[in-house]
Protein backbone atom coordinates (compact mmCIF):
# COMPACT_ATOMS: atom_id res chain seq x y z
CA UNK A 1 0.00 0.00 0.00
CA UNK A 2 1.19 3.54 -1.26
CA UNK A 3 0.90 6.18 1.58
CA UNK A 4 2.12 10.06 1.36
CA UNK A 5 3.06 11.46 4.88
CA UNK A 6 4.38 14.44 6.07
CA UNK A 7 7.06 14.05 8.09
CA UNK A 8 10.46 14.80 9.82
CA UNK A 9 13.65 12.42 9.80
CA UNK A 10 14.57 11.70 13.46
CA UNK A 11 16.59 9.01 12.90
CA UNK A 12 18.94 6.96 10.30
CA UNK A 13 20.93 3.97 9.97
CA UNK A 14 23.31 2.60 7.32
CA UNK A 15 22.38 -0.83 6.03
CA UNK A 16 24.84 -2.45 3.70
CA UNK A 17 26.91 -0.47 1.67
CA UNK A 18 24.61 1.95 -0.42
CA UNK A 19 21.32 1.87 1.81
CA UNK A 20 19.86 3.38 4.63
CA UNK A 21 16.86 2.49 7.40
CA UNK A 22 15.12 5.70 8.25
CA UNK A 23 12.85 6.94 11.19
CA UNK A 24 10.45 9.79 10.24
CA UNK A 25 7.79 11.19 12.58
CA UNK A 26 4.87 11.76 10.38
CA UNK A 27 1.67 13.81 11.18
CA UNK A 28 -0.31 11.20 10.13
CA UNK A 29 0.59 7.83 11.24
CA UNK A 30 2.95 8.92 14.06
CA UNK A 31 6.93 7.14 14.14
CA UNK A 32 7.11 4.54 10.59
CA UNK A 33 9.87 3.58 10.32
CA UNK A 34 11.74 2.35 6.58
CA UNK A 35 14.03 0.64 3.89
CA UNK A 36 15.53 3.70 1.47
CA UNK A 37 17.49 1.50 -1.01
CA UNK A 38 20.70 3.73 -1.73
CA UNK A 39 20.21 6.53 0.21
CA UNK A 40 23.84 6.80 0.85
CA UNK A 41 25.13 7.04 -2.65
CA UNK A 42 25.65 11.05 -3.07
CA UNK A 43 23.86 11.23 -6.45
CA UNK A 44 20.45 9.16 -4.80
CA UNK A 45 17.53 11.36 -5.25
CA UNK A 46 16.71 10.04 -1.26
CA UNK A 47 20.30 11.07 0.03
CA UNK A 48 19.01 14.68 0.72
CA UNK A 49 15.85 13.66 1.64
CA UNK A 50 17.25 11.48 4.11
CA UNK A 51 19.22 13.64 6.26
CA UNK A 52 18.16 13.83 10.03
CA UNK A 53 16.00 16.82 10.75
CA UNK A 54 14.94 17.04 7.12
CA UNK A 55 11.01 17.69 6.78
CA UNK A 56 9.40 16.96 4.08
CA UNK A 57 6.64 14.72 2.15
CA UNK A 58 7.74 10.87 1.82
CA UNK A 59 5.97 8.45 -0.28
CA UNK A 60 6.55 5.33 1.32
CA UNK A 61 5.41 1.74 -0.22
CA UNK A 62 4.11 -0.85 3.08
CA UNK A 63 4.01 -3.99 2.44
CA UNK A 64 4.55 -7.10 5.20
CA UNK A 65 7.25 -5.60 7.56
CA UNK A 66 9.62 -2.71 7.21
CA UNK A 67 8.04 0.00 4.73
CA UNK A 68 10.07 1.30 1.79
CA UNK A 69 10.87 5.18 1.31
CA UNK A 70 10.65 5.52 -2.66
CA UNK A 71 10.84 9.63 -3.27
CA UNK A 72 10.28 12.33 -0.72
CA UNK A 73 9.93 16.66 -1.18
CA UNK A 74 11.59 18.57 1.61
CA UNK A 75 9.67 21.16 2.75
CA UNK A 76 12.73 22.41 4.69
CA UNK A 77 15.79 21.51 5.38
CA UNK A 78 16.36 23.53 9.29
CA UNK A 79 19.80 23.38 7.61
CA UNK A 80 20.85 25.87 10.57
CA UNK A 81 19.91 22.94 12.84
CA UNK A 82 23.26 21.14 11.22
CA UNK A 83 25.63 23.84 10.66
CA UNK A 84 25.83 24.76 14.56
CA UNK A 85 26.87 22.33 16.66
CA UNK A 86 25.29 23.06 19.77
CA UNK A 87 21.94 23.06 17.89
CA UNK A 88 22.40 19.92 16.61
CA UNK A 89 23.56 18.32 20.04
CA UNK A 90 19.82 19.53 21.39
CA UNK A 91 18.15 18.87 18.71
CA UNK A 92 20.06 15.25 18.30
CA UNK A 93 18.59 15.02 22.18
CA UNK A 94 14.90 16.11 21.51
CA UNK A 95 14.73 13.73 18.58
CA UNK A 96 16.05 10.90 20.43
CA UNK A 97 13.96 11.42 23.80
CA UNK A 98 10.75 11.63 21.08
CA UNK A 99 11.77 8.37 18.91
CA UNK A 100 12.30 6.44 22.62
CA UNK A 101 9.24 7.31 24.63
CA UNK A 102 6.83 6.53 20.71
CA UNK A 103 5.36 3.54 19.74
CA UNK A 104 5.73 2.75 15.97
CA UNK A 105 2.64 3.37 13.90
CA UNK A 106 0.67 5.35 16.31
CA UNK A 107 -0.79 8.61 15.32
CA UNK A 108 0.27 11.16 17.50
CA UNK A 109 -0.29 14.64 16.04
CA UNK A 110 0.41 16.04 19.19
CA UNK A 111 3.57 15.39 19.32
CA UNK A 112 4.44 15.83 15.78
CA UNK A 113 3.01 19.35 16.30
CA UNK A 114 5.70 19.33 19.15
CA UNK A 115 8.72 17.90 17.45
CA UNK A 116 7.83 20.30 14.82
CA UNK A 117 7.92 23.57 16.60
CA UNK A 118 11.00 22.80 19.06
CA UNK A 119 13.22 21.81 15.86
CA UNK A 120 11.95 25.52 14.13
CA UNK A 121 12.82 27.52 17.44
CA UNK A 122 16.15 25.90 17.60
CA UNK A 123 16.75 26.41 13.93
CA UNK A 124 15.38 29.82 14.43
CA UNK A 125 18.20 30.49 17.10
CA UNK A 126 16.48 29.97 20.13
CA UNK A 127 17.57 29.18 23.64
CA UNK A 128 17.81 25.43 22.05
CA UNK A 129 18.34 24.21 26.35
CA UNK A 130 14.92 26.25 26.39
CA UNK A 131 13.59 24.69 24.02
CA UNK A 132 14.92 21.04 25.08
CA UNK A 133 13.06 21.88 28.46
CA UNK A 134 10.58 22.40 27.19
CA UNK A 135 10.17 18.83 25.17
CA UNK A 136 11.44 16.95 28.43
CA UNK A 137 8.80 18.12 30.73
CA UNK A 138 6.22 17.93 28.05
CA UNK A 139 7.12 14.41 27.14
CA UNK A 140 6.97 12.91 30.62
CA UNK A 141 2.87 12.41 30.10
CA UNK A 142 3.63 9.59 27.33
CA UNK A 143 6.62 8.58 29.16
CA UNK A 144 3.33 7.44 31.71
CA UNK A 145 4.69 10.10 34.56
CA UNK A 146 2.17 12.68 35.55
CA UNK A 147 3.80 14.81 37.95
CA UNK A 148 1.32 16.72 40.42
CA UNK A 149 1.99 20.30 39.29
CA UNK A 150 -0.90 22.32 39.91
CA UNK A 151 -1.71 22.03 43.30
CA UNK A 152 0.41 19.91 46.94
CA UNK A 153 0.47 16.37 45.46
CA UNK A 154 0.09 15.72 49.41
CA UNK A 155 -2.70 17.73 50.79
CA UNK A 156 -4.47 19.57 47.90
CA UNK A 157 -3.46 23.25 48.55
CA UNK A 158 -3.27 25.42 45.75
CA UNK A 159 -1.12 28.34 47.97
CA UNK A 160 1.71 28.84 49.52
CA UNK A 161 5.53 27.95 49.12
CA UNK A 162 6.58 25.13 47.23
CA UNK A 163 8.99 22.44 46.70
CA UNK A 164 9.36 19.52 44.33
CA UNK A 165 9.30 15.89 45.72
CA UNK A 166 10.79 12.96 43.61
CA UNK A 167 9.10 10.39 46.36
CA UNK A 168 5.42 12.44 45.56
CA UNK A 169 6.18 13.04 42.06
CA UNK A 170 5.11 16.93 41.98
CA UNK A 171 5.13 19.82 44.30
CA UNK A 172 4.66 19.62 47.81
CA UNK A 173 3.27 23.32 49.60
CA UNK A 174 5.20 24.14 53.08
CA UNK A 175 2.83 22.59 55.10
CA UNK A 176 3.94 19.15 53.75
CA UNK A 177 7.57 19.52 53.64
CA UNK A 178 8.09 17.29 56.65
CA UNK A 179 6.71 14.49 54.33
CA UNK A 180 9.71 14.13 52.37
CA UNK A 181 13.33 15.02 53.37
CA UNK A 182 14.24 15.33 49.96
CA UNK A 183 12.46 18.15 48.90
CA UNK A 184 14.36 20.77 45.96
CA UNK A 185 12.65 24.43 47.51
CA UNK A 186 11.48 26.63 44.72
CA UNK A 187 11.18 30.23 44.15
CA UNK A 188 7.55 31.05 42.66
CA UNK A 189 9.23 32.18 39.43
CA UNK A 190 10.24 28.05 39.08
CA UNK A 191 6.97 27.26 40.25
CA UNK A 192 5.40 29.10 37.01
CA UNK A 193 8.43 28.31 34.75
CA UNK A 194 7.67 24.32 35.64
CA UNK A 195 4.10 24.87 34.63
CA UNK A 196 4.91 26.66 31.79
CA UNK A 197 7.03 24.06 30.61
CA UNK A 198 4.54 21.14 31.62
CA UNK A 199 1.40 22.63 30.63
CA UNK A 200 1.89 25.63 27.83
CA UNK A 201 2.32 24.67 24.14
CA UNK A 202 5.73 25.89 22.96
CA UNK A 203 4.68 28.29 20.13
CA UNK A 204 2.51 30.40 23.05
CA UNK A 205 5.58 31.20 25.03
CA UNK A 206 7.81 33.15 22.48
CA UNK A 207 11.20 34.08 23.21
CA UNK A 208 11.49 32.94 27.17
CA UNK A 209 15.05 33.45 27.80
CA UNK A 210 16.12 32.12 31.48
CA UNK A 211 18.91 32.52 33.88
CA UNK A 212 21.29 29.36 33.77
CA UNK A 213 21.28 28.23 36.81
CA UNK A 214 17.59 27.97 36.54
CA UNK A 215 17.72 25.79 33.40
CA UNK A 216 20.32 23.76 35.62
CA UNK A 217 17.97 23.31 38.25
CA UNK A 218 14.57 22.44 36.33
CA UNK A 219 16.98 19.92 33.60
CA UNK A 220 18.10 18.28 37.17
CA UNK A 221 14.77 17.73 38.43
CA UNK A 222 13.01 16.60 35.00
CA UNK A 223 16.36 13.64 34.28
CA UNK A 224 16.00 12.62 37.65
CA UNK A 225 12.44 12.25 36.93
CA UNK A 226 13.64 10.01 33.65
CA UNK A 227 16.25 7.89 35.15
CA UNK A 228 14.45 7.21 38.66
CA UNK A 229 10.88 6.57 37.23
CA UNK A 230 11.53 5.56 34.05
CA UNK A 231 14.97 3.88 33.92
CA UNK A 232 15.81 6.30 30.47
CA UNK A 233 18.63 7.64 30.00
CA UNK A 234 19.72 8.89 26.81
CA UNK A 235 22.91 8.68 24.40
CA UNK A 236 22.64 11.67 23.10
CA UNK A 237 22.62 12.64 26.75
CA UNK A 238 26.42 12.06 27.40
CA UNK A 239 27.48 14.41 23.91
CA UNK A 240 25.18 17.40 25.00
CA UNK A 241 27.05 17.34 28.80
CA UNK A 242 30.05 17.14 27.39
CA UNK A 243 29.35 20.24 24.96
CA UNK A 244 27.90 22.07 28.00
CA UNK A 245 31.01 21.51 29.90
CA UNK A 246 33.25 23.01 27.20
CA UNK A 247 32.67 26.90 27.08
CA UNK A 248 35.04 27.37 23.93
CA UNK A 249 31.80 25.38 21.80
CA UNK A 250 29.39 27.86 23.34
CA UNK A 251 28.49 30.54 20.70
CA UNK A 252 28.83 34.11 21.62
CA UNK A 253 25.70 36.07 22.20
CA UNK A 254 25.06 39.17 23.05
CA UNK A 255 23.80 39.62 26.96
CA UNK A 256 19.71 39.15 27.16
CA UNK A 257 17.58 40.33 30.12
CA UNK A 258 17.59 37.35 32.04
CA UNK A 259 14.20 35.65 34.52
CA UNK A 260 13.17 37.58 37.91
Amino acid sequence: MQSQVEGIVIRTMPYGETNKIVTLFTREAGKITCMARGAKKPASRLAAITQVFTHGTFSVYKGRGMGTLQAGDPLESLRHIREDIMSTAYASYVTELIDRLTEQDESQPAIFDMLFQALHAIDEGYDPEAITLFVEWKMLQTAGLTPTLHQCANCGATEGEFAFSFQELGFLCHRCFHIDRYIIRLSPALVKLIRTFYFVPIDRVGSLTLKKESKSLLKQIVRTIYEEKAGIRLKSRKFLEQLERTPEFLPKKEELPKDE
